[in-house]
């Protein structure tokens, strides 16, 4: 069960940094906090890095016998069968491209508050 909570904070986390810029529009002091989360993120996609929040789950993981609904559906979609370096790279290229769309949008609706 502790294994099965890592991934869903893991997912969590993943979509925290994808989308998380979209918060920013909102509440501007979020960009302090997925600035980081983003920034690795990327470094993770890009240079194939472990997570530690992986290796926590991995080692959670090991520690059960039985197969549970996170494990059978959730996981390969963090751990998808055969992933390759290359496609760490465009799935690291997509996740920097939507943050950056996302900041960009931030970008112009502070800026038009300012000169309001």
């Amino acid at each position: 069960m502790a294994a099965d909570l890592v991934v869903l904070l893991h997912i969590l986390y993943i979509a925290f940094a994808t989308f998380g810029a979209a918060l920013a529009i909102r509440w501007p002091r979020v960009t302090f906090v997925h600035l980081p989360a983003a920034l690795w993120g990327a470094l993770v996609e890009f240079f194939q890095l472990r997570c530690p929040l992986t290796d926590l789950e991995w080692s959670l993981r090991g520690l059960s016998a039985d197969e549970t609904f996170v494990e059978r559906y959730l996981i390969p979609i963090l751990y998808p069968p055969g992933l390759t370096a290359g496609d760490q790279l465009v799935i690291g290229t997509v996740f920097v491209t939507i943050n950056l769309v996302l900041y960009g949008v931030v970008w112009r609706r502070r800026g038009r508050r300012f000169r309001a």
